[in-house]
């Protein structure tokens, strides 16, 4: 009976996460990102959303590498409740990324050090739903894939060689 009665609750809790979890919301052209305070839909590239325990709207990235920088800092503003990134194997082009092909950042496969812009033209992780996208980008841009929680912080924090020749893909 205490068994059954524990895995009532587990099973409540998990459904409790489960809710608390926001859905993705569009940006458009008002849209600021986190860092730079500049307009995410001005940028090409992945963009990423993290979303707050406590606000109102979410913390929006307009490149894949700032989002990634705030999840790998020791510090932030309250705990996290959902985080997505742009499927850019859904995208109809680099410049432009899409305002709802969001994808769960969790469930993403991450492609890093391609020789790729991002929006703020630095050296950008690139995100995708699915691994056969991921692999074709690779095949034509380089670099590996890997899921969110295997990205390096050196990818995210490296300091950007200006001298580095990147791609903007088509």
């Amino acid at each position: 009976m205490k068994r059954a009665l524990l895995l009532v609750l587990l099973l409540a809790a998990c459904r409790e996460d489960d809710a608390e979890m926001p859905d993705p919301v569009a940006f458009n052209e008002e849209t600021i990102a986190h860092f730079c305070q500049m307009n995410i839909a001005e940028h090409g590239g992945p963009k990423g959303q993290i979303h707050l325990e406590g606000y109102p709207d979410p913390l929006f990235f307009a490149q894949v590498r700032d989002m990634v920088a705030y999840l790998k800092a020791p510090e932030r503003d309250a705990r996290i409740t959902a985080t997505y990134v742009s499927d850019m194997g859904a995208a109809k082009a680099w410049s432009e990324p899409g305002a709802m092909n969001w994808i769960d950042a969790t469930d993403a496969v991450f492609v890093v050090g391609a020789p790729v812009r991002g929006g703020m033209g630095a050296p950008e992780i690139v995100p995708f739903a699915k691994v056969e996208d991921a692999e074709a980008f690779i095949a034509r841009y380089g670099g590996g894939a890997m899921p969110l929680d295997e990205v390096p912080p050196e990818a995210a924090f490296a300091p950007v060689d200006l001298d580095m020749q990147l791609e903007e893909p088509s």
